[in-house]
């Protein structure tokens, strides 16, 4: 035995290749950096991480922009209140869409738990739970922009408020954060439909369950919803409270 695990050494250490070359043969055999890591997981980890590039861009514009305009800018805490029995409640409605998505991580969590434990209502109640709460945070998003557009005036080349930069900001990340939030709901719904099926358990073949055993799909689901919100924690401190 002592005699074989030599000539399996020896017989790697061959076929390895030096240089650059050999690092992108390594890594593209799955011999170090991805043992025991699902593909789909990796690959959404890669994903995360650029769209993580993207999202510190915009709002590192938004900062630059914000410090550096010479116009007023306008007031988030008067911008964004909303007026309830004559009351004019600041980010009311903001504090609402953070709770609400901050909550759809608590059942996103809950949804992987039940799904490695082979739960299949508990996960797909739970996976349409987050898809709801996600629906209703996109509806009132477009609330928020039907006021700040009919109401306010606010146009992406313009803001009657103060500078016109507020506007084009504004519209730019919240539209990029909804559509993640509108392409998350859309897979949630998708996954639970699945989930419920019980495709996840056998060898049906169809998008994102092409084999047996496929729950960790549910944990990949999860990745990307936990980004979404806490890219929304930055955008709620840097936008609405700022």
């Amino acid at each position: 035995m002592a005699n074989e695990a030599v000539v399996e050494d020896t017989r790697r250490s061959i076929a390895m290749v030096e240089g650059l070359e050999g690092v992108v043969a390594d890594w593209s055999s799955d011999q170090r950096a991805f043992k025991r890591v699902p593909w789909g997981k990796a690959m959404m980890w890669i994903f995360l991480v650029s769209d993580t590039f993207i999202f510190t861009v915009f709002l590192t514009s938004y900062m630059t922009v914000r410090m550096s305009t010479t116009v007023p800018w306008p007031n988030p805490s008067e911008v964004f209140a909303l007026t309830l029995f004559g009351e004019h409640i600041p980010l009311l409605l903001i504090a609402i869409m953070t709770f609400i998505l901050i909550s759809s991580s608590g059942t996103m969590a809950m949804a992987v738990k039940f799904g490695y434990e082979k739960n299949r209502k508990m996960t797909a109640f739970l996976l349409v739970m987050t898809a709801l709460f996600g629906a209703s945070f996109v509806g009132m998003q477009a609330f928020e922009w039907t006021k700040l557009i009919i109401d306010e005036g606010v146009r992406p080349w313009g803001n009657p408020m103060g500078a016109a930069q507020f506007g084009a900001s504004f519209f730019m990340i919240t539209a990029f954060h909804g559509t993640h939030v509108t392409i998350g709901v859309i897979f949630l719904l998708i996954m639970a439909r699945k989930v419920w099926k019980g495709y996840l358990e056998d060898r049906k073949p169809g998008f994102f369950t092409s084999r047996r055993g496929g729950y960790e799909v549910v944990e990949i689901m999860g990745l990307y919803w936990h980004f979404v919100d806490l890219v929304w924690v930055f955008i709620f401190a840097l936008f609405y409270l700022w």
